[in-house]
């Protein structure tokens, strides 16, 4: 499959089978991000892996959504601070190397036929306490993992997705 067509069969997923995510998926996914590239390659990301089911309920208290606490796995990635590489004015780029693991990961995981979602709008503070995350360690964004229960459309992208001419500006 071409890398165009990976990225148009990726897609959020919120409804998951209960069948286990094999130990050897699970870790190319992980690999992906691992080999993700991160400014002056610091790779200041941690990712945690959740499976047990006590641990996923207290994530529940950041992202209540019970569809959340149902996908077999849950990756939450998390940037170190004092790892993450600083542009001149100050900018930390720890944000953005954790979306390019992240996204590696995304991809990774639906050419093995796994499904994600990338969750963003959860309660911090909540998940740092679910996970007891040292003071440098900061949740960025948790992953459900798992099969999906259901297949998006193929044609969805041509519908929801702006044209090439809305976004792009050539000079």
């Amino acid at each position: 499959m071409s890398f165009l067509d990976l990225a148009r069969k990726r897609c959020s997923v919120r409804k998951y089978l209960s069948k286990e995510v094999e130990k050897e998926k699970l870790l190319q996914v992980l690999e992906a991000a691992r080999i993700a590239p991160s400014a002056c390659n610091l790779q200041p990301w941690r990712i945690f892996v959740i499976r047990d089911q006590q641990k996923k309920e207290a994530l529940y208290e950041a992202y209540p959504r019970d569809w959340f606490v149902k996908a077999p796995v849950i990756l939450v990635i998390c940037v170190d601070r004092t790892q993450s590489w600083k542009r001149g004015d100050g900018k930390d780029y720890g944000d953005v190397d954790i979306a390019i693991a992240v996204d590696h990961m995304t991809l990774a995981a639906a050419d093995l036929g796994l499904g994600t979602c990338w969750i963003g709008a959860f309660d911090q503070a909540k998940c740092r306490n679910a996970l007891q995350l040292p003071d440098h360690l900061e949740p960025i964004a948790m992953l459900p993992l798992g099969y999906p229960a259901k297949t998006e459309s193929p044609d969805r992208h041509s519908t929801r997705r702006k044209s090439l001419d809305e976004i792009v500006e050539w000079e």
